[in-house]
């Protein structure tokens, strides 16, 4: 099995009934004793990423920046130039001096706007209005710069993809243009020293000729005429700007309407900081945060406005078709704006001669994988993944997993068990697991205390062995296994 199990082994809480730690383990005083004896690691914790973990980042941009520089270069390149006729009207088109979209325009488009609007919603419109009360500013600007980060990182992601691609088969294919007659000024005077192929009939010559039958000295406009093929303003355009829409979509939560699958995690895992979420009495979410080391009864209570609200969600909650509703159009309207924007760039090209119909749709398949990729690269998925970005990676796997570890936000199990999302974790004190925050406890036999054996646990879930691996401990009190603090 894979070594990344995160705190396993120990039952879930129960926050009903009092336990003591040492009754049940003996020689184990506070938790960080049990996992020790149980997996031969301690709880780190840590208040920031590491420097390991935010080296692994400046390689990712280091990488992308080096990609991209290398697509300017093909770019710059002369490409192969593939066999024409003059006689094909397809590349007899005329020379459109001042394009609709210029190269310019298309970098404010597909790149500068999709950075600033992404900006703009990670400062402003994160993490929202799932933050209970009292939590630190601190906390939750490092959510915004975290989901900031990881915007801006699948956008540059996805547009240097589409560019490098795009770059390297323009020059690999060499396709002519719609307007490469007009670019080319054909030496027709001495047309037999040109023909490479073809054969003549009595309707037309059908002789191909190769491109140095060209004569125009402007060798960067005559080298682009042969670069049709794909399309890299229809590429660029939709990873860019398709990729915003997706991003759009994923933060105001523009989805169509869908039933949550069976095993669906708990609503309150949603939230932008869950375990510093509670349940009171009756077993209703709270925003609110609990006080440390409080015992149950002293809790503060529920606001009575949240708590009317939430119990009349969860008794019309069991009608199916309760359980979803469409979003209001002006946000699907706002969403589909870069993807409308994006296809008229790509349709520009048709217009002003500059790209066959096959290019265009081949180098806008292009950008849009890219962009749908890159998405879902740094983010959940939009219909269940409330609008978060994937956290972090863990320190030890940083720059490597290797075979047999299924995921990059936990710690090797014998290195270092992670105290869950430090963003997120309550540190509440080793004193307070006695005072019901602790492990369910239950006597030998009904009436006495002791006996050292766990019950079973509220959920009704048989009790768990301290031999199993496959058992973990429930995320909503010891994290997620992420174990940092964005």
């Amino acid at each position: 099995m894979p070594d990344d199990t995160v705190d396993p082994l120990i039952p879930r809480p129960n926050v009903d009934r009092p336990f003591s730690l040492a009754s049940t383990y003996p020689g184990h005083q506070t938790m960080d004793g049990l996992r020790h004896s149980l997996g031969g690691g301690g709880t780190r914790s840590r208040t920031g990423l590491s420097w390991v973990v935010i080296a692994s980042y400046f390689f990712d941009w280091a990488i992308l920046v080096v990609v991209a520089a290398i697509g300017y270069i093909l770019g710059n390149i002369t490409p192969n130039k593939r066999p024409f006729s003059l006689e094909d009207r397809n590349i007899s088109f005329p020379f459109t001096v001042h394009e609709t979209v210029p190269l310019w325009l298309l970098i404010v488009c597909s790149v500068i706007a999709p950075i600033i609007f992404v900006a703009i919603i990670s400062l402003i419109f994160v993490p929202g209005s799932t933050v209970p009360r009292g939590t630190p500013k601190s906390l939750i600007w490092k959510r915004k710069l975290w989901e900031l980060h990881a915007g801006l990182l699948g956008l540059a992601l996805s547009v240097v993809a589409a560019w490098f691609i795009t770059q390297a088969m323009k020059n690999l294919f060499g396709k002519p243009r719609p307007d490469l007659l007009s670019r080319c000024q054909p030496d027709l005077a001495n047309l037999s020293q040109y023909i490479v192929g073809g054969i003549a009939n009595s309707s037309s010559n059908g002789q191909l000729v190769s491109a140095d039958i060209c004569k125009n000295v402007d060798k960067e406009t005559l080298d682009d005429g042969f670069r049709s093929y794909p399309s890299g303003h229809s590429s660029s355009s939709a990873a860019g700007l398709i990729y915003l829409s997706l991003f759009i979509a994923s933060k105001f939560a523009i989805t169509i309407p869908f039933l949550a699958p069976g095993g669906q995690s708990e609503a309150s895992s949603f939230a932008a900081f869950p375990s510093r979420m509670r349940l009171d009495n009756s077993g209703i979410e709270s925003y609110e945060l609990p006080t440390r080391g409080q015992s149950k009864g002293s809790q503060p209570p529920l606001d009575p406005s949240l708590q009317k609200s939430l119990q009349k969600h969860r008794r019309t909650v069991a009608a199916v078709r309760r359980q979803a509703a469409a979003p209001p159009i002006y946000l699907l309207v706002i969403a589909l704006v870069p993807f409308f924007a994006s296809v008229f760039i790509a349709g520009s090209r048709w217009f002003d001669f500059r790209h066959h119909g096959f290019d265009i749709i081949f180098g806008y398949l292009i950008g849009t994988a890219a962009a749908f990729f890159s998405f879902r690269y740094y983010h959940l998925p939009i219909s269940r993944g409330a609008g978060w970005a994937w956290g972090p990676r863990s320190r030890d796997k940083a720059f490597w997993a290797g075979v047999g570890s299924y995921s990059y936000a936990t710690e090797h199990m014998r290195s270092h068990y992670r105290a869950g999302d430090e963003e997120e974790a309550l540190e509440v004190p080793e004193s307070s697991y006695g005072q019901g925050n602790g492990l369910q406890h239950q006597g030998a036999a009904a009436g006495q205390g002791g006996g050292g054996n766990f019950s079973r646990p509220a959920t009704g879930r048989k009790p768990q062995s301290l031999h199993d691996g496959r058992d973990r401990v429930d995320t909503e009190y010891m994290g997620n296994g992420t174990g940092q603090a964005f």
